[in-house]
């Protein structure tokens, strides 16, 4: 049976530089868990089906456990503890847009990209969006009426 050796890498996470040892076989999921403490996304499914690991890579929303940490060498990582900063999160407690809790980091850090990138969104791109995460406690209701209302106050922002 061959041992696997680690090898040094950096990675940069919600802004810092971390130099790591990892498997080439190390998920980033498991990397920003089990290496650097980060315990905000989380493995729900492993296959990235469920979104529950999603992070930001370079700003668009990536399931953490479908990439290779080294896949993520030379570029920016954004997880939920390094997302600051934004109405996003008071915006889910306030419509009740969690129950238990576990999708609700891959569900923020979605709509974050998401309204980055779209910040007018229409009601079939946020419905897009939100295919690629599942929440088996609240429905997605809750959750759209978060992103609407992030919308309207960027827009009197903007005005």
């Amino acid at each position: 049976m061959e041992i696997q050796s680690k090898q040094a890498v950096t990675l940069t996470v919600n802004g810092y530089d971390h130099e790591v040892y990892i498997r080439n076989a190390s998920t980033l999921v498991q990397v920003l868990r089990e290496n650097l403490g980060l315990t905000g996304a989380k493995v729900g499914c492993a296959n990235g089906d469920c979104g529950s690991c999603t992070v930001l890579i370079d700003g668009d929303p990536i399931n953490a456990c479908h990439i290779l940490a080294v896949e993520a060498v030379n570029t920016s990582i954004v997880t939920i503890e390094g997302l600051t900063e934004t109405p996003i999160k008071e915006a889910f407690m306030s419509h009740w847009a969690l129950q238990c809790g576990y999708c609700t980091p891959g569900f923020i850090m979605n709509v974050h990209a998401l309204l980055k990138q779209h910040p007018n969104a229409d009601d079939s791109t946020i419905s897009e969006w939100m295919d690629s995460n599942i929440c088996r406690c609240t429905g997605y209701e809750e959750m759209k009426n978060v992103i609407h209302s992030l919308r309207i106050q960027g827009e009197r922002k903007d005005a």
